[in-house]
């Protein structure tokens, strides 16, 4: 049985998808590739359906810190790990979904300029890690 999600839940698994794509995308840095990779993301992120699309595509952008890769990591993996435990509690359905959307955009932003690097790809494996690590 499925139950409504929080502002907060939502504001969750937001958090943890954009922040995933944003990991990759700033593991090889550069401001064209950055920009070929946020219309990849975004093209992933908007075929999402049910739970999941209304948390992607509604609300405010969340806001990750500045600092470092490090400080960004610290909030994004827990968060990823929260959102499953969220989903497979309140929506088990979409817990795949979830899943599946995240690492597709992932996948699809480390490829949107000249193919996975070696950062990329050990940001994609962070991000998978906490999508299948309870929180």
């Amino acid at each position: 049985m499925e139950q409504r999600l929080t502002d907060e839940e939502l504001s969750v698994l937001k958090t943890g998808a954009f922040g995933a794509v944003y990991l990759v995308s700033n593991a090889e840095p550069g401001i064209f590739a950055m920009i070929r990779e946020s219309f990849a993301a975004s093209e992933v992120l908007g075929e999402a359906s049910g739970v999941v699309r209304q948390a992607l595509t509604t609300g405010p952008l969340p806001r990750l810190p500045q600092d470092s890769t490090l400080a960004v990591e610290s909030v994004v993996l827990p968060a990823l790990s929260r959102a499953v435990d969220v989903l497979r509690a309140k929506s088990p359905g979409e817990v795949a979904v979830y899943r599946e959307v995240v690492l597709a955009a992932t996948d699809r932003v480390a490829r949107a300029h000249g193919g996975i690097t070696p950062a990329e790809a050990a940001a994609i494996e962070r991000v998978g890690k906490a999508l299948t690590t309870r929180s």
